[in-house]
């Protein structure tokens, strides 16, 4: 069972990636390396992590900008983790996410065969995200990761993806973006209405409780473990066009359009939820951080105002599913979205070639309970909400053939023939360690073990 005591999390010692929001407006990379070399991976790693932000620095940040870093299994064996440290991590991580597809329902235009080099070859070791206010703080701090390596040989830049904040903070699909992470018990982050009870810090975060109690005892040896987590990297590359096409196809008028949008997502595109204002858009309540996250499903349980298949009822059915709160409890992890390439203008209903999508970092300690249930149970199976078969509306991957049900009296209406939206173009699990553990891995050589 929980223990009601608050742990006291060691902030200086997470990294800012896993416990903060990104800044708002936003500029970054991520880069992907591969070590040829161990000696000179731990040199590179030595060098960057002075520039590595700490969760309690994350608001008055030291350097221009920010940055976190993450190992893949095959990043650590190429750093020379001991195989008996390697073999201790969890199944998923050692597999890596393309041998879990079958698992995670990546089919289709999402299989791994599909996917963009390297992700899902093992080619990917090291994961950097970078982050900034502006392109100028940008630059500055992207100096700072080629510093760590360009007299390196044996290290090697195989993959870069600039993002940037769109307008007004939505998505490519143009819904407002980031509304809602669990609340992590002891994180010092700012609690908005909405936000639910805390959460365990363990469930995000090696080395405390989690919800039941336990405290993770693996990977080994302690030091590696303490402060660290894992991250789901996935890059979607989003169909906004067909995304439009469809609404048009499905509706008779522009006001109609909307609101089988928003009875897919859940909120109408200022980021009001359906709940709350399910005739009409809000742009206030939108806005409204205090406001826009603060609902449950209590009086919406025959799913008359929020489809039990909107997309955001899927990923976090709240009070939805009361005889499995706990349970529903247990499924959380935290998000950390951004987005990638130009929007696509207002009206234009035809692609124009443009990459354009969205990368998520899915956060958790445990990722087959968390990341992995959801993508497989929630998002692309119904039966948990007594829909068979039926999908996400926008992460599913039925590839033509998904239907979408809006609950309505006195007869509901299903939309049938849903396009995939979405394509997952790359992903891979990554282990983000705590500062105090990036060194010990840059210390390797000098004696570390695993013992």
């Amino acid at each position: 069972m929980p223990t009601d005591k608050i742990a006291v999390l060691e902030v200086s010692d997470i990294q800012a990636t896993v416990l903060r929001p990104r800044p708002s407006p936003y500029r970054g990379q991520y880069v992907v390396l591969r070590i040829n070399d161990a000696a000179q991976g731990r040199e590179m790693l030595r060098r960057i992590i002075p520039y590595v932000a700490p969760a309690d620095d994350w608001w008055l940040p030291t350097l221009p900008g920010w940055m976190g870093i993450a190992f893949t299994y095959h990043g650590l064996e190429a750093l020379g983790l001991p195989a008996t440290s390697l073999k201790t991590f969890p199944q998923e991580f050692r597999e890596g996410m393309a041998s879990r597809a079958s698992i995670l329902r990546d089919v289709g235009d999402s299989a791994p065969t599909n996917w963009e080099y390297p992700f899902g070859t093992p080619d990917m070791h090291v994961a950097i995200a970078i982050y900034s206010k502006d392109e100028e703080s940008l630059e500055a701090t992207l100096a700072f990761a080629r510093q760590s390596h360009h007299d390196l040989p044996n290290i090697t830049v195989v993959y870069r993806l600039r993002f940037s904040e769109l307008p007004n903070g939505c998505n490519p699909f143009g819904f407002r973006d980031g509304l809602h992470n669990p609340n992590v018990e002891g994180s010092g982050a700012v609690v908005h209405p909405g936000s639910g009870r805390p959460v365990k810090a363990g469930e995000f975060i090696m080395g405390y409780p989690d919800e039941l109690g336990a405290t993770a005892i693996s990977p080994e040896p302690e030091v590696l473990r303490r402060n660290g987590t894992f991250v789901a990297f996935r890059k979607f590359h989003m169909r906004v066009a067909a995304f439009r096409r469809y609404l048009r196809e499905q509706a008779s008028s522009p006001e109609e359009e909307e609101l089988i949008a928003a009875k897919m997502v859940g909120r109408w595109r200022s980021g009001a939820p359906l709940v709350l204002v399910p005739e009409n858009d809000d742009l206030e309540l939108g806005e409204s951080q205090d406001r826009n996250n603060g609902f449950n499903y209590e009086d919406d349980m025959h799913g008359l105002k929020c489809p039990f298949s909107a997309h955001i009822r899927r990923v976090n059915p709240r009070d939805a599913l009361k005889h499995e709160l706990v349970a529903t409890n247990l499924h959380q992890f935290l998000r950390r979205g951004t987005n990638y390439g130009p929007p696509l203008p207002e009206g234009v209903l035809e692609d124009d070639g443009t990459p354009r999508g969205g990368v998520f970092l899915l956060i958790g300690v445990h990722q087959r309970q968390q990341f992995e249930f959801v993508q497989s149970q929630w998002i692309t199976d119904g039966n948990f909400i007594s829909h068979g078969r039926e999908e996400d509306p926008i992460l599913g991957n039925s590839g033509g053939e998904g239907v979408f049900t809006i609950p309505k009296r006195p007869v509901r209406r299903r939309l049938h023939g849903l396009p995939q939206f979405v394509a997952v173009q790359g992903g891979e699990y990554c282990f983000m360690p705590g500062l105090r553990a990036l060194k010990w891995l840059a210390g390797l050589e000098a004696g570390a073990t695993a013992e």
